[in-house]
């Protein structure tokens, strides 16, 4: 079957991650990486390629996609599937065990920090690394010498300049050849890289910013607003190094499920560092809850084949048998084996990665093309219809207390989403907490402009809500004359589980009985579960968008003393503001409750 690029694409994450271009036979293409993956992918499909890349995307038969937090986090596994998986159109080296270093030579008074692909003895100096890229290695160089300024120049041309070059025009540079910079406060800096380089960057950001304070003391502003630069941009730099936290055995199991749909990815880290995610869409025809089915996956995966077993097994669910499971894990591999949902720290971080990837994975299972015909279909039959709908739309409302009250209408269609036709309503002049006028007035405003001929008029209109929604709804279509466009009521069953919902066709009292396995109540919940989400986005925005100009006065929970301990940490009222909700939570006497209402006060 030909690969559908355009359906792929409508599904895949804007995140950093890594990406496998598959053949026909499931045989690995091509292993790349992205700041943004679906950016990325896109330029396969819709750019001028050259003939080579042409040839390889005319092979593609499904792409995988594992998502990363950081871009940095994404080059160690591209390089690691590299090497395991050894893809015909990647670039191999011919001795990949060669890793690149950076040297520090003692032999210069304004040492430069250079790149070397092996150890030689001749040299007096120091090497760190070793790195796993040449790119790691030029990427790391080029972020100390913008924060430290520290030069890149061969010693040859160092010893003949007479005026400075164009590094410390662009702010690249001390200009060390023409002596800008003292030999002492040089040294300074480089060993300031070097620590950052060996990762005792949190060492360096307080050095610097006691340094900023007693420059602000003795009113050198200048030198005061430096130091706060350097700061800043440290505390990004540490942002994004969650790639190795230098330990930690784990393999993280994550379960997302929606209706009729499964996914399960399976992310392993050895050393602290990422080495790979596996993606599983088991069935689930016996509808067990995610604790049994996750319990059953774990079994199988451990049990039913020798797989090398990590200290710690981390899950998205607590497992039915945890400590049967560990017990049996440890017996297997001879050593003790922790099998855990409950986790903080960077192991927190790790499983809310899994989590993201089987969501992913989930969306893009969701997404596929026969799926999606396949429901439509079966939603064609349930309804009785003569042609298959061409176009859904669904509202919902969403408020905090009769706060920012904002209607959702989102759009699927043989595609799947249609995001492009999405549409947020602000509900305005309707009493505090009135869903049943909030409806009104979204539904009025944009039947009106079907009325009208301006917008698209869907073949079948759902409404998320029980029967007095639909009643509102009924007479907005009475009141404006609709009746080319079928109206679909669903309300949650009472105990809110999904297959459990009762569907109103056209009036109250006019239910619709569809199995908890039929493909067109999957689609209905689909599209019911995604305007729920859209419509509780922009509620969100809608609320905090007051709230982002708030100071950090008007925090509940922040006083003088807190206020100055985030300023001095991050080197200003802007660095806080960038910084995120973990970053926020390593100041001192902020923990993760207080973090998080920092951020949203922010950020939203």
């Amino acid at each position: 079957m030909t690969f559908d690029s355009k359906q792929f694409l409508s599904s895949v994450s804007t995140s950093p991650g890594v990406y496998r271009m598959l053949d026909a036979q499931n045989n690995t293409l091509y292993v790349g990486k992205a700041k943004r993956l679906k950016n990325r992918l896109a330029s396969y499909f819709r750019g001028q390629l050259n003939t080579k890349t042409q040839a390889m995307v005319g092979r593609i038969a499904d792409v995988q996609v594992t998502v990363t937090r950081t871009e940095t986090e994404a080059l160690l596994l591209e390089q690691t599937l590299i090497k395991q998986l050894r893809p015909p159109y990647n670039i191999l080296l011919r001795d990949d065990k060669s890793y690149p270093f950076v040297f520090v030579t003692d032999r210069h008074s304004y040492p430069a920090l250079e790149y070397k692909r092996a150890r030689q003895r001749s040299d007096d100096g120091r090497y760190l690394g070793p790195y796993p890229s040449s790119g790691a290695v030029r990427e790391s160089l080029a972020l100390m010498q913008k924060i430290f300024l520290i030069r890149n120049c061969e010693d040859s041309v160092f010893a003949h300049r007479s005026r400075p070059c164009l590094q410390y025009q662009i702010q690249r540079c001390s200009a060390p050849c023409v002596g800008y910079i003292s030999a002492e406060d040089y040294q300074r800096d480089l060993e300031h890289a070097v620590m950052c380089l060996e990762g005792k960057s949190e060492n360096v950001t307080q050095e610097l910013m006691e340094a900023m304070e007693t420059a602000s003391k003795a009113l050198n502003f200048e030198e005061a607003a430096r130091l706060r630069d350097q700061v800043q941009q440290l505390r990004q730099l540490q942002q994004r190094q969650f790639v190795d936290t230098g330990g930690g055995d784990a393999d993280m199991f994550a379960l997302a499920q929606r209706p009729g749909a499964i996914g399960v990815s399976i992310l392993s880290v050895r050393d602290g560092r990422l080495l790979g995610a596996r993606h599983h869409t088991p069935k689930n025809d016996l509808d067990l809850p995610p604790e049994t089915l996750l319990t059953e996956v774990v079994s199988q995966y451990y049990f039913g084949q020798p797989h090398n077993v990590p200290s710690e097994v981390i899950t998205s669910h607590p497992l039915d048998d945890s400590e049967l499971i560990a017990e049996a894990l440890s017996q297997q591999a001879g050593k003790r084996i922790r099998v855990t949902y409950q986790v903080r720290g960077h192991r927190a971080q790790w499983q809310q990665l899994a989590i993201t990837n089987a969501e992913q994975q989930l969306a893009s299972q969701l997404a596929n093309q026969t799926q999606l015909t396949q429901r439509f279909t079966a939603l064609q039959q349930a309804l009785g219809l003569a042609e298959t709908p061409q176009r859904l739309e669904c509202f919902d409302i969403s408020h905090s207390h009769g706060e920012a009250t904002v209607a959702s209408c989102v759009v699927f269609d043989h595609q799947g989403p249609r995001k492009s036709d999405y549409r947020h309503f602000r509900i305005e002049g309707v009493a505090a907490g009135d869903d049943y006028a909030a409806m009104q007035q979204a539904l009025t405003r944009r039947l009106k402009r079907v009325k009208s001929g301006e917008a698209i008029a869907p073949d079948i209109l759902i409404v998320d809500g029980g029967k007095g929604q639909l009643n509102m709804a009924r007479e907005v279509f009475n009141d404006l004359e609709i009746t080319n466009i079928i109206l679909l009521g669903v309300a949650k069953g009472t105990t809110r589980k999904a297959g459990l919902e009762t569907l109103f066709l056209e009036t109250s009292d006019n239910t619709l009985n569809l199995d908890p396995a039929s493909p067109a109540l999957h689609l209905i919940q689909h599209i019911r579960d995604e305007s729920h989400r859209f419509a509780i986005a922009g509620h969100r925005a809608q609320r905090d968008k007051a709230r982002r100009t708030s100071t950090l006065q008007e925090i509940p929970g922040i006083g003088p003393k807190r206020r100055r301990e985030l300023l001095r940490f991050f080197g200003g009222l802007q660095g806080v503001q960038k910084a995120s909700r973990d970053e926020l939570a390593r100041v001192p006497g902020i923990n993760a409750a207080l973090a998080e209402s920092i951020y949203r006060a922010l950020n939203g």
